[in-house]
């Protein structure tokens, strides 16, 4: 298949798995908090390790060979913290009470109808804002190694369920009908792949090996952010502390087996 399908395809699968999010809200009174605090430590865990061990690294190697150990290793680092300012920028312009990263239960979110539909239809738009950088950091890390997309796109995926959850509930409780409130939940999922595209069709004319380095550098700075500022403290607030920790350390242990079966 080819490498650039490959990697639209991973991501529209992360990003239409807020659906699955929505779907879980519809069927269930009362959240899995154990699970989703394993999953979503889990998640961070894949984020964090392939970010640091694999991303920034690749960063630094398409850096250094053009431009020298010194600024090659400052210009990746550079571009690290770039990523992880834009995400955080993006994420200051968010009102906490309305962010669909703030952490909501299912149970959390059933109250006055006009409040519950605004809040779902924000959540919807500001969910589809966030979704843009994450698309871009599934789709070229799928075109620089597929493994590694596939591992992205599992991480990415796991923590847009919930806040499909955050989308869809509102919305349901408001209007009573499952049909719209999953088409928002969809409809902030597709940003992802369209992120993905809109990244690749402007940065395309300029792909090169410093491109890359520096578009790696950014991603492994989105990821980060994403990690340390959503899905742990995310993982912590659904469940059990030590849950969270344990779900990090298996995402972790698992990236690097699979980092390491694939070197093989």
């Amino acid at each position: 298949m080819d490498t650039i399908l490959f990697a639209f395809l991973l991501t529209l699968f992360a990003g239409l798995s807020t659906g699955i999010g929505s779907t879980i809200a519809f069927f269930t009174r009362h959240t899995n908090k154990k699970f989703l605090s394993f999953a979503l430590g889990f998640s961070a865990g894949v984020m964090m390790y392939v970010s640091f061990v694999e991303i920034l690294g690749k960063s630094r190697i398409a850096l250094t060979e053009p431009y020298g150990a010194f600024l090659g290793n400052a210009i990746a680092v550079g571009a690290f913290f770039f990523g992880i300012l834009v995400t955080a920028l993006i994420d200051r312009l968010v009102p906490t009470a309305e962010n669909p990263h703030e952490v909501r239960h299912v149970e959390e979110m059933r109250g006055k109808k006009r409040r519950l539909l605004r809040m779902g239809l924000f959540s919807a738009g500001i969910l589809a804002l966030h979704n843009f950088p994450e698309g871009l950091a599934t789709f070229i890390g799928a075109i620089a190694n597929p493994a590694l997309g596939v591992s992205i796109a599992v991480a990415v995926a796991i923590h847009n369920i919930p806040e499909g959850i955050a989308v869809s509930v509102p919305i349901y409780h408001a209007t009573g009908s499952r049909k719209k409130a999953f088409l928002y939940s969809f409809l902030s999922g597709v940003t992802e792949p369209i992120g993905a595209l809109v990244g690749y069709f402007l940065l395309r004319p300029f792909f090169s090996p410093t491109m890359f380095g520096i578009v790696f550098g950014v991603v492994a700075g989105i990821m980060v952010y994403l990690s340390v500022d959503e899905l742990l403290p995310a993982a912590r607030e659904w469940g059990d502390h030590h849950v969270s920790i344990w779900g990090f350390i298996a995402g972790m242990a698992v990236m690097a087996v699979s980092l390491v079966l694939f070197m093989v």
